[in-house]
């Protein structure tokens, strides 16, 4: 039986571990990352993969490097034919890679070479992207930049955000895993090195990679709502504080007003804000003090003045 050491940190690997033990395979050891504090009250939590490793009685190992020699040791101990990895989070050194004798395959969120790194799924929305998908991998030392091995498409919806898109990929990956694993093992999988010229590479999310340029178009906008719906959050700055938003859409009407104002604010119509090329209409948000709420029904309580005037620029996309 193939003995596999999996890695992987949050909801999107845990299709992929479940996939795993279904298909029979002998899975040795689960790696994540160590417990980070969470909530209003920081309590350190366990991360999903730990939590369903626990439940399926596989061992779990966290370490903060696992490159460092205790994290080598343990690996080699275990012994593993194979290593599969799904967002774990740590880049692998050589030595972790030399350690299972058939390789490490790799489940990754975009069409590889395009949207390497950490955060593929909510860039390719921020982008633009009307398309996406899976990629399985022969993970190297560099970041993504391993050989293909299958990879399959899915449409992204006109709303889609990237918490329910990751919800969807993170099955698909799971489906895609095992019929690798089914075909490389047999041989029948011939490995394709991926084309440098067509691959790009987005950074690491932050809170200020929220931050609305008022500036753009409404489009690219509402993408950035939704490719950073729940984490890190779109968000802008007003007289009355951060206001944060969930959810928006390019709305079917003009203004000639400066970017950043709002042009439109009442419970029945709802909240639209000017920007640089077309007007953007609120759908989902979280105004200073108030909680994450539908935007006409946080105005059936509170007011924005229609000419408030919200400030932002950022240098991303």
């Amino acid at each position: 039986m193939i003995k596999i050491a999996f890695m992987g940190t949050p909801d999107f690997a845990v299709p992929s571990l479940d996939a795993l033990v279904k298909a029979g395979y002998q899975v040795v050891g689960a790696f994540c990352q160590p417990d980070r504090p969470a909530g209003r009250h920081k309590r350190l939590m366990a991360c999903p993969v730990k939590q369903r490793a626990l439940e399926l009685g596989i061992p779990v190992f966290q370490f903060e490097r696992l490159r460092r020699q205790e994290g080598l040791d343990t690996l080699r101990r275990l012994e593993p034919d194979l290593v599969v990895t799904a967002a774990f989070g740590q880049i692998l050194s050589q030595k972790l890679l030399d350690v299972p004798r058939l390789g490490t395959v790799n489940v990754h969120a975009s069409l590889l070479p395009q949207y390497r790194g950490s955060a593929p799924i909510n860039w390719c929305i921020v982008m633009g992207e009307t398309e996406t998908g899976v990629t399985t991998m022969l993970t190297d030392a560099g970041i993504d930049t391993g050989d293909i091995l299958l990879s399959r498409r899915t449409p992204i919806g006109e709303m889609e955000t990237a918490d329910q898109l990751s919800a969807r990929l993170s099955i698909l990956g799971a489906e895609l895993l095992v019929e690798t694993l089914e075909k490389y093992l047999r041989g029948e999988i011939v490995p394709i090195p991926q084309d440098p010229e067509k691959a790009s590479h987005q950074p690491m999310l932050s809170r200020e990679t929220g931050r609305i340029d008022w500036s753009k178009s409404a489009q690219a906008i509402a993408n950035l709502t939704r490719g950073l719906n729940p984490w890190p959050c779109a968000w802008t700055e007003g007289p009355e504080g951060v206001l944060k938003i969930y959810l928006a859409r390019a709305a079917n009407r003009a203004s000639e007003a400066a970017p950043g104002t709002v042009v439109a604010s009442s419970a029945k119509e709802g909240l639209y804000i000017a920007c640089g090329e077309g007007v953007l209409e609120v759908l989902e948000m979280q105004a200073p003090n108030a909680k994450r709420m539908a935007a006409k029904a946080y105005l059936m309580g509170k007011k924005i003045d229609v000419g408030t005037v919200f400030h932002g620029e950022t240098s991303h996309t």
